[in-house]
């Protein structure tokens, strides 16, 4: 980790030659490329991992959200270490934390140790993701070249997306699933290393410092947020420790905007939530990420827990998902530098949604990538505008000198959408499913000996429990009721994140705009 002894340099913003431009942008783009190699690896497997730990339906929620928690949680204290001591120096610590939690996962043989290796692996790639951020903008100097730099962050963003499922889908094919944890620690390594030889140094320490008040105060109000959401289902939503946790998340975040209001030098200065596109650049971010990858976890639901696809088969759509963005990198540049975000943003949402409500339609029964293929690369090519767009939007409208702290809060509001994404998806659909299942298995003509097995999996372990536990011929003879209720459950998360993703259209129309404008530089005054 980052010394704290450590002095921040008042060098210049950037230093290096062309050469380590270019080495800079190489090892911010694999930094961002393995934070979210992190992010989506669990998606193809996720069947594979509840049949070999027998998770119940809220632990398979926990293991992707474990890594997404600190993420969100993390994201603007590490892009304030960034700042103050370097960017490089993050990188390659982050990468090294990475590594760490891989290790943890690769030798997992329960769930809470799976949840504990995804926990640190989200340490850090929460200071890769505002770390490669700031490190490449920092080095861009032109509006072309700042163009190029957010439009080649986000292809290996989207890059990192689509080897996650291919590299976890090929190797739990043929062995366990920990070694695809293994095989992105020693990627996570490889960052390090290239971080450590390839970038240049560059921070902004004027006007920060370490703010633990504020810190202290936001890390605790996200965490009781996303422990309410995520134990809400499960503890019951009107239990007093989801109630207090929600309650506390509301006071602390009162608190932190009390303290970053008085602090001479904050975390986060609220004056950005002043300018427009920011701040509905950071509305629609959290909105949005929560529609997209709510809807890509119930794809994932849908593939490997439901219809017991294979993990090859099912990563199949999340490659033509991931696939989309690399080939439409150089339609990226030409809109980011002539149009600007707001067009991008608009219909890049639009595009999620219809995406999401297509997938609606395609029966549960049908297991052909075929009738799939439309919503799917509807969803890519909504995916990579958003992600370009809303990226633009934050750091193109600060001063150069704030890039670092504006990438961290964009890095904060995409992960926490990200984290609610499940979260919420996986509550609202489980919650149903018990409900429907616990009301359909009185006419599935079970012996009372029979219902009182299947009810006691259901109340223990939840309906994916049940869908997928080894109960013998009563497995074959609940089969449909599971199936249809947990198809019917996750229908219905996916018509909440359609309508997430068209709210985060209408924000994006009138605060951001549909009129074309080119991408500038920001500011670099500071005023």
């Amino acid at each position: 980790m980052v010394s704290s002894s450590a002095r921040p340099q008042a060098a210049p913003t950037a230093t290096g030659t062309p050469a380590h431009h270019t080495g800079t942008l190489i090892a911010g783009c694999l930094a961002v490329c393995l934070a979210q190699i992190g992010l989506v690896l669990p998606a193809a497997i996720n069947g594979v991992i509840q049949r070999s730990l027998q998770t119940s339906g809220a632990e398979l929620t926990w293991i992707s959200d474990a890594f997404m928690v600190p993420a969100a949680v993390l994201a603007l204290t590490f892009g304030v270490l960034g700042d103050l001591y370097g960017r490089k120096r993050l990188l390659v610590h982050g990468a090294g934390v990475a590594a760490v939690g891989y290790l943890v996962s690769a030798t997992a043989d329960t769930p809470g140790q799976l949840i504990t290796g995804q926990a640190l692996s989200g340490i850090g790639a929460a200071a890769l993701f505002p770390a490669s951020l700031a490190v490449i903008t920092a080095q861009t100097t032109t509006p072309a070249a700042r163009a190029r730099g957010l439009a080649s962050w986000t292809t290996a963003l989207s890059i990192g997306a689509f080897i996650a499922p291919l590299l976890s889908g090929a190797v739990v094919e043929h062995t366990s699933f920990r070694w695809a944890f293994a095989a992105v620690g020693v990627l996570a390594l490889l960052t390090a290393v290239a971080a450590r030889l390839l970038a240049a140094e560059s921070s902004a320490p004027e006007g920060r410092a370490l703010d633990w008040p504020g810190q202290i105060s936001l890390a605790l109000a996200m965490l009781c947020l996303l422990y309410g959401i995520i134990q809400g289902p499960s503890d019951g939503w009107s239990s007093t420790p989801v109630l207090a946790a929600f309650l506390a998340a509301a006071l602390l975040l009162a608190v932190f905007v009390r303290v970053e209001n008085r602090s001479t030098a904050p975390m986060l200065r609220l004056e950005l939530f002043r300018i427009p596109a920011f701040a509905a650049s950071a509305v629609a971010t959290v909105v949005g990420m929560f529609g997209f990858l709510g809807g890509a976890y119930t794809l994932s639901i849908r593939l490997g827990v439901i219809q017991h696809q294979s993990p090859l088969r099912a990563a199949i759509p999340f490659l033509v998902i991931q696939g989309i963005t690399p080939f439409i990198w150089p339609l990226l540049v030409r809109l980011l530098h002539r149009t600007g975000p707001g067009p991008m943003l608009v219909a890049g949402f639009v595009s999620l949604a219809a995406a999401q409500l297509w997938l609606r339609a395609v029966p549960i029964d049908e297991h052909g990538l075929v009738p799939l293929l439309g919503p799917l690369v509807l969803n890519g090519f909504g995916f990579g505008l958003v992600v370009a767009a809303l990226t633009a939007a934050a750091v193109n409208t600060v001063p150069q000198k704030l890039t670092g702290m504006a990438g961290a809060t964009t890095s904060l509001v995409r992960d926490l959408g990200q984290t609610l994404g499940p979260a919420i998806v996986g509550a609202i659909a489980l919650s149903l499913a018990t409900t429907q299942i616990a009301s359909d298995l009185g006419a599935a003509g079970l012996t009372p000996a029979e219902n009182g097995t299947a009810s006691a999996v259901l109340s223990e372990g939840g309906p994916i429990a049940l869908h997928t536990a080894e109960l013998g011929p009563l497995s074959s003879k609940i089969a449909l009721v599971t199936e249809r209720a947990l198809a019917d459950g996750y229908n219905t998360g996916l018509l909440v994140t359609a309508c997430a993703c068209l709210m985060a259209a209408v924000v994006s129309a009138k605060f951001i705009g549909l009129r074309p404008q080119a991408t500038r530089l920001p500011d670099t005054t500071g005023n």
